[in-house]
């Protein structure tokens, strides 16, 4: 498949019969001739003439086809400066200017398209094109004057982190509604008309046309029209006072920045709804449901990316080998890990594709997280955000300020969502989030507070929820639970939450600093005057030079009110439960009590409903030794790709990477007893029995899963006394390092003992 059209070797065969014996056929007749002889036509029930060209360029770049070159004309410039020629400088009220007719550029109409042509090519700092894939060209025509200037829309950008972010696009809604997007490619007011409020007035006319013309001409409406801004040049004005939105900053690559040297220049994003309820329209996915697997997987790496849509199959062959490669060193830089020469310059130039995204990457292992989770009755969903320090790399492209202006650190945050069973074994990514900040954004704190929550930082909480209530649909009988830490006590966060009664339910530590109120007190003097309900014991780990401890907590609930924030009051109040636990600091010695205020949208009438939210929110901590095992174990801080964007690529593998390494762990402690051929390849376990006994016979029942853990983490240097416990991740992604060794010494020195053809018998999506 290129650009959606399918070309088979005997469809090649006779495009290239057609071009060898009519040297001289255009491209257009080509590509008309084709799209006849196949019956490729858009919903419109026009030819797809545009998608054919482009697909047989692209063959012909990758040696597929040998087309004849294009033949180019000259453009007509002084079209463009014969139309200002006459009339001079115009200036006065648009009322001067009498009627504004929108004239629509076709194909019919030569000499309005050299026009229009002329007009950008003499006075647009982009000139007249090409535009991209399907596109729409208009001409503005004073009754008095005549033209007064051109716009045109056309396709819109293909991945654009701020805009997908603004809209909240899980990756299935975005392949599906893509399209209804456009972008409003050129926009030129002559520059001898000098009309107060003409450009926006212009801007408002064009968007009043542009639907129904989009809708005659290919068959489908837009809802969403974005635009670039050169920072450098244009201040937006224009737009804003036409009511569009900015919402961020391009990354500074264009369309054609296939090396990644970004030479496009930093760009506003700006974007007008051209209906009410653009933004439901643009996150409608597809029908619930679990996606069914594209191919039978053989082994991890294909259950959790096999099924990526990177639009060629060579590219996801190559990200499954480049899984395996990094999930078997996961402390090793790139060229170690891959192996060869060879296979670490494919892997680069993997992560320098423009197909490779973190989305795309991520999304089929997502799919493979939503699977694992509907076995489950229920799952709790932890949503936290990181920072990855690339300070030490200070040439990478695209980073920005991670923490204080102060220490002067950049790198990138990363927000994801970890569904984790009941018992805390994690199953697995539902949402990822990568962004780098903007620098000028430094000190602007108290301007932010007034913008919308679409607009802010803040957001991540909201597009995180919205994933899990996408995969509580698509997994009716589970029911999930989203947790999070203090930082996401927001407002709106609640209110989504109480939007849909059949969504996922919350569980939010509430942030003193906040200083949130009832309708009769501040939240915590209110708690505080509830009486003690019991006591629940929690185990806090070492930290800091302290030993871990048993913390018993005085437990409080009741139903709360949460007055909106003085300067929101138009959101309103929103009612929830509160669960107060707090030690008693009488006794202790030296030691902060602990003291959480759980803030949730489940009814809590009982001390036995108070007591298992607490213990649900218990299970949080999973991320944190996640994003570890992400940070020491899988070395991504270490990364150097010279690009923000091809660190996000790595990213999305590691992470991924750094789940399987986590998930051994924990599934060795809640399912000790189930053989390890859940998890092993039938060599790898065979090699790991063989390395520990010296014996090369391997025995006739595999090891138990915690037996075979335990020798793993071995490798990795734990010690295994009584003492020591079950090994943690630390132990575990050294001893995989060295099980690769262990396993192909084997298979070198033991051939009889191994079986070549054998696959593994099940895979981590089996349930603990």
């Amino acid at each position: 498949m290129v650009h959606g059209l399918e070309f088979t070797e005997e469809l090649l065969g006779r495009i290239q019969a057609i071009v060898d014996t009519e040297a001289e056929i255009s491209r257009s007749e080509l590509s008309r001739r084709i799209c006849g002889m196949m019956g490729w036509r858009n919903e419109a029930g026009r030819f797809r003439e545009v998608s054919c060209r482009k697909a047989m360029a692209r063959l012909a770049r990758e040696g597929e086809l040998r087309l004849v070159e294009r033949r180019w004309e000259r453009p007509n410039k002084r079209v463009g400066e014969r139309a200002t020629e006459d009339g001079g400088v115009v200036e006065g009220e648009i009322r001067d200017l009498g009627g504004i007719e929108v004239v629509q550029v076709t194909g019919r109409g030569r000499s309005v398209s050299e026009t229009w042509n002329g007009l950008m090519d003499a006075h647009h700092y982009l000139g007249s094109g090409p535009l991209c894939g399907a596109q729409l060209r208009y001409l503005f025509r004073s009754e008095k004057i005549g033209w007064v200037g051109g716009i045109s829309f056309s396709a819109s950008a293909w991945r654009l982190q701020a805009r997908d972010r603004y809209i909240g696009w899980s990756d299935q809604a975005w392949e599906k509604n893509l399209k209804k997007v456009i972008c409003n490619s050129r926009f030129l007011v002559i520059p001898t008309v000098r009309v107060k409020n003409l450009a926006s007035h212009l801007l408002a006319k064009s968007l009043g046309v542009v639907q129904d013309d989009w809708d005659r001409q290919y068959g489908y409406r837009p809802v969403l029209v974005e635009t670039f801004v050169d920072r450098s040049r244009f201040r937006g004005t224009s737009y804003r006072a036409a009511n569009w939105v900015c919402i961020g900053q391009t990354s500074g690559r264009g369309r054609q920045d296939g090396e990644n040297k970004r030479q496009a220049g930093i760009k506003d994003i700006y974007v007008f709804g051209l209906s009410e309820d653009w933004q439901e329209q643009l996150r409608a996915g597809p029908a619930p449901g679990l996606p069914e697997r594209r191919r039978e997987a053989k082994d991890w790496a294909e259950e959790e990316f096999g099924d990526a849509e990177l639009g060629d199959e060579r590219l996801t062959n190559r990200l499954c080998k480049i899984a395996r490669d990094f999930y078997s060193h996961p402390e090793a830089n790139i060229p170690e890990a891959t192996g060869s020469h060879a296979d670490a310059k494919a892997t680069y130039r993997f992560f320098t594709n423009e197909k490779t995204t973190m989305e795309g990457i991520l999304t089929p292992h997502y799919a493979q997280t939503m699977r694992r989770a509907a076995c489950e009755k229920l799952v709790l969903v932890v949503q936290d955000t990181t920072s990855l320090n690339y300070t030490a790399h200070p040439l990478t492209g695209g980073l920005g300020p991670i923490n204080t202006a102060k220490d002067q650190a950049i790198g990138l945050l990363v927000h994801d969502t970890m569904a984790f069973s009941e018992t805390g074994v994690p199953l697995g990514l539902l949402d990822v989030q990568c962004w780098a900040r903007d620098e000028n954004d430094r000190g602007k704190s108290k301007d932010r507070y007034d913008l919308p929550i679409e607009e802010k930082e803040s957001f991540k909480w909201l597009k995180s929820y919205e994933a899990v209530g996408e995969a509580q649909k698509r997994c009716p009988q589970t029911s999930f639970v989203v947790m999070s830490d203090r930082e996401s006590d927001i407002h709106e966060f609640f209110l989504e939450a109480r939007k849909n009664p059949k969504g996922p339910e919350v569980i939010i530590r509430a942030d003193q600093g906040r200083q949130r109120r009832t309708e009769t007190a501040p939240l915590w003097e209110k708690m505080a005057g509830e009486p003690v309900a019991g006591i629940y014991e929690v185990l806090v780990p070492a930290r800091g030079g302290q030993s871990s401890r048993v913390a018993q907590l005085q437990v409080r609930y009741a139903e709360v009110t949460l007055k909106a924030p003085k300067k929101k009051k138009h959101l309103g109040d929103v009612t929830l439960y509160a669960v107060y636990g707090k030690e008693d600091a009488a006794e202790l010695e030296g030691v902060e009590p602990l003291e959480w205020m759980l803030l949730t949208t489940m009814s809590v009438s009982t001390f036995a409903e108070a007591e298992w939210v607490l213990r649900c929110y218990v299970k949080r901590w999973g991320i944190e030794v996640y994003h570890r095992t992400l940070k020491s174990g899988c070395k991504i801080e270490d990364r150097q790709l010279g690009d923000a964007d091809r660190i996000q690529t790595c990213l999305a593998i590691d992470m991924v990477v750094a789940w399987r390494i986590h998930h051994l762990t924990l599934l060795g402690r809640q399912d000790p007893d189930a053989p390890c051929t859940v998890f092993f390849e039938d060599t790898e376990w065979k090699a790991l029995v063989a390395f520990i006994t010296k014996n090369p016979i391997p025995p006739a029942v595999p090891p138990s899963l915690a037996e075979a853990i335990k020798m793993l983490a071995s490798l990795g240097g734990h010690l295994g006394r009584k003492s020591d416990g079950m090994p943690g991740t630390t132990y575990m992604w050294r001893g995989i390092q060295k099980l690769e060794i262990v396993t192909e010494a084997y298979k070198a020195f033991c051939p009889a003992y191994h079986d070549h053809n054998t696959q593994k018998s099940n895979h981590v999506s089996r349930s603990p």
